[in-house]
């Protein structure tokens, strides 16, 4: 079911067979349900043979992670922690608020049913809670408050087919902009709203824009693959399709905040105290400009595409080593970091879904979680010894993952800074598998609206998957300390440390040769 494979042998490997480090741990939930047993992530990849891996959950111990059952409706609603995070954010910078919208852009060109596209989008937010929700104060608190179902998805219609060239060119661009941009409010919602631009009668563009407070990039996939089920529908005059929702993202905040405490909590805290104490507060890399006292948010973004080549040449390097793509393609940009800043201890962020259960795994919400990775890129050890070092972090990170990054911040206790992010600086985020969240509408053909990043949470963010099996994605940098030209070089350095890996596993990285041509003399290049 999770591979979607008609068969899977029992000597056949999870990982040959398509699965991830997000599949991982989706099969490790799903036997906590069905087994009632705690498997570590760390039998699946030292075991990923369905009989090895089988052989282990008979000295698997049991889970103590309790269903989660329908919370009382009559009492104040919690947030979760990662909503109560986000909720701080907005009310002491507007500024880091508007780092966190979540914008969607779909250009639609074929016959658009738009009663039934309204339809589709006014069932999704009946649907679900989590975008009919609302913050507000009480009792000095802050608590979750929802509208009635039939509220309906605040869809605003413009009509721009009487435009064309570059006049109509400037209009979608003014639009856009102030769709994906302009601020919301938190107490008064909606978190969740759109446009429908007509272009003319056979072209439409659809802005959707959600605050990260209701919705991360799981729900986002969640979205798309309702919206083209429903629409569906709705466009021949059928019924609801979906099935009804077991639970709603109120009924996770309260779960989380029961079963997340006591011992159980305090075993998760301890191990980020003992990885993080100690840590660089800073990644110092070489900047074209002065640090700002205070962070801008500002940003824009280079997009990439490496080769088949190098794409095939990473694959086989993680083969040889027993690691996800992902652990080789965090490596690489850990040690590219290292060599940057000139420190070997790095610290690098990465979000992880934090959907602990499958009844969760449907509901759109604001389950991420983001995770702080430590590594020693010494430049004695060899790019094997890296890759195994990435790969037990990676894993111990991912058991303890549940704990709210807030909490992580408050148990190392590092030094409060308005100039930069907390404990890391940079993040490395795997996009999602292809396929995965894509929509497909009825007498329509459909393309995303491509657009630069106009704000960023962290000084780089480097965003990377694979499309048609080939390693592309983008880098996001604060334009406040980084020039465009400054990134591009930067995703050529990080090109040549996955060449330079994928060559010599052997290696030692600090004698790896990264640096680019004319650039054999010290980072003064840069």
């Amino acid at each position: 079911e999770l591979l979607g494979a008609e068969r899977v042998g029992r000597r056949d490997d999870f990982f040959e067979l398509g699965g991830h480090s997000l599949l991982a741990v989706r099969l490790v939930s799903r036997l906590r349900q069905a087994m009632g047993v705690e498997v570590p992530l760390g039998e699946l990849f030292s075991h990923p043979q369905l009989a090895d891996f089988s052989a282990r959950l008979s000295n698997a111990d049991a889970t103590r992670m309790q269903a989660i059952t329908l919370a009382d409706r009559s009492q104040p609603l919690p947030l979760s922690w990662a909503q109560q995070r986000l909720w701080f954010i907005d009310q002491f910078d507007q500024a880091a608020g508007a780092a966190y919208h979540m914008p969607v852009g779909l250009r639609m060109v074929g016959t658009l049913d738009r009663a039934a596209l309204k339809a589709t989008l006014d069932r999704v937010v009946a649907r679900h809670e989590a975008l009919r929700t609302t913050f507000v104060l009480e009792s000095g608190q802050p608590v979750q408050r929802f509208a009635a179902p039939d509220t309906g998805f605040a869809l605003i219609e413009r009509d721009l087919s009487g435009s064309s060239g570059d006049t109509l060119r400037d209009e979608i661009e003014r639009l856009t902009v102030a769709a994906f941009t302009r601020p919301f409010d938190l107490a008064h919602g909606p978190l969740i709203r759109g446009e429908l631009l007509r272009l003319s009668a056979e072209e439409h563009l659809l802005l959707i824009s959600m605050h990260h407070i209701v919705s991360d990039g799981w729900s986002i996939g969640i979205l798309l693959r309702e919206v083209s089920q429903l629409y569906a529908a709705f466009s021949q005059g059928l019924a609801d399709p979906l099935p009804a929702l077991p639970l709603q993202y109120a009924d996770h905040a309260v779960w989380e905040r029961g079963w997340l405490q006591g011992p159980t909590l305090q075993a998760k805290v301890d191990y980020w105290k003992r990885h993080l104490t100690g840590a660089p507060a800073l990644l110092d890399l070489p900047l074209d400009r002065p640090r700002p006292a205070r962070q801008s948010y500002a940003g824009a973004s280079v997009p990439f595409r490496f080769s088949p080549e190098l794409s095939q040449a990473v694959a086989q390097l993680c083969k040889r080593h027993g690691v996800t793509l992902f652990m080789s393609l965090l490596a690489g940009w850990g040690l590219l970091m290292s060599r940057l800043s000139g420190q070997n201890d790095v610290v690098v962020g990465t979000p992880v879904a934090n959907r602990p259960r499958p009844e969760l795994e449907g509901l759109i919400g604001c389950f991420v979680n983001t995770l702080a990775l430590r590594f020693d890129v010494s430049g004695n050890a060899t790019v094997g010894a890296l890759l195994a070092q990435v790969h037990q972090n990676t894993l111990a990170a991912y058991a303890n993952q549940e704990v709210p990054f807030e909490q992580v911040v408050e148990a190392v206790k590092p030094a409060r800074a308005t100039s930069h992010s907390l404990l890391f600086q940079t993040i490395v985020t795997m996009n999602a598998p292809e396929g995965e969240g894509e929509l497909a509408l009825p007498g329509l053909r459909l393309g995303s609206l491509e657009r630069d990043r106009s704000t960023v949470q962290f000084d780089t963010s480097l965003y990377i998957g694979e499309v048609r099996g080939v390693l592309a994605g983008s880098v996001a940098y604060a334009s406040d300390l980084f020039d465009r030209a400054t990134i591009e070089r930067l995703v050529e350095r990080y090109e040549a440390v996955l060449c330079a890996m994928a060559a010599d596993d052997q290696a030692r990285v600090g004698q790896l040769d990264i640096l680019l041509p004319g650039e054999r003399y010290g980072l003064a290049a840069w």
